[in-house]
């Protein structure tokens, strides 16, 4: 099958390589805003870099823009889709509902690996939103790779993003922005771990987690949750800390 690669980023490259990897493509046409990304992506993956004025329909159309960019996206390159459109922005609300609009009699899969491209193999959760030969030999060109692709719902996908990546990311980065320095001498386990994690978000793009807080809820809840913890009693943070205990998932 031939696809059209919306997005060269981080995520557009990944995903290139994925089907060209798998063997799926015959031809693989690459689009960005930036024209150099697009050449140097298509290059990257063995496609060829095309502009807004020559984009061509495929067989399989890939939408990997930031978050907000997303609906538009989809908008815009559903109709050069022949016979499937995916998405692997990081929301799936309004990316499904614009597939479900602008691609109606296409196969729709949206998915969201949930680690950095570097970072493969890791989970992929997915919803298949109409199915069929071409999303299901992306599935299993995605496992073949060692990920984790399950599936999943819009409803229940982007419930738990508010916590594992809007609430998760504003305790981390509230931990660093109140931190001060300290010599390593007086590091426990625990500040030794919330550095690195601190060190880890800050050392990704702040656009990228500046879209998840502007698209889940989340931070207001982790900025209550601190407050609640700094006007406690003693017997009230009692509460609060057996409250607080989670289990590790397996």
């Amino acid at each position: 099958m031939d696809a059209l690669l919306v997005g060269a980023g981080a995520m557009g490259q990944w995903l290139g390589s994925v089907l060209s990897g798998a063997g799926l493509l015959t031809e693989l046409s690459v689009l960005d805003t930036d024209p150099q990304r697009a050449r140097e992506t298509a290059e990257t993956v063995g496609g060829r870099a095309v502009s807004p004025e020559t984009v061509p329909t495929a067989d399989l159309v890939c939408i990997a823009v930031p978050i907000p960019a997303a609906a538009d996206a989809i908008a815009t390159y559903a109709g050069y889709a022949d016979a499937a459109i995916l998405d692997v922005t990081g929301t799936m609300a309004r990316p499904v509902d614009a597939m479900t609009e602008h691609a109606p009699d296409c196969e729709r899969l949206s998915l969201h690996p949930l680690f950095a491209p570097e970072n493969e193999p890791g989970n992929v959760p997915a919803v298949v939103d109409a199915g069929g030969p071409i999303t299901d030999d992306v599935l299993a060109a995605l496992r073949d790779r060692g990920n984790d692709v399950f599936e999943t719902t819009v409803e229940e996908h982007d419930a738990a993003m508010e916590t594992v990546q809007a609430r998760t990311h504003a305790a981390v980065l509230a931990f660093g922005l109140a931190a001060e320095e300290v010599p390593e001498r007086f590091q426990t386990p625990i500040s030794t771990e919330l550095t690195r994690l601190a060190e880890q978000v800050t050392g990704g793009e702040s656009r990228v987690y500046a879209d998840i807080q502007a698209a889940f809820e989340g931070a207001d809840d982790v900025a209550e949750a601190a407050r609640r913890l700094a006007d406690a009693d003693a017997e009230q943070f009692e509460r609060l800390y057996d409250e607080a205990r989670l289990e590790t998932p397996e």
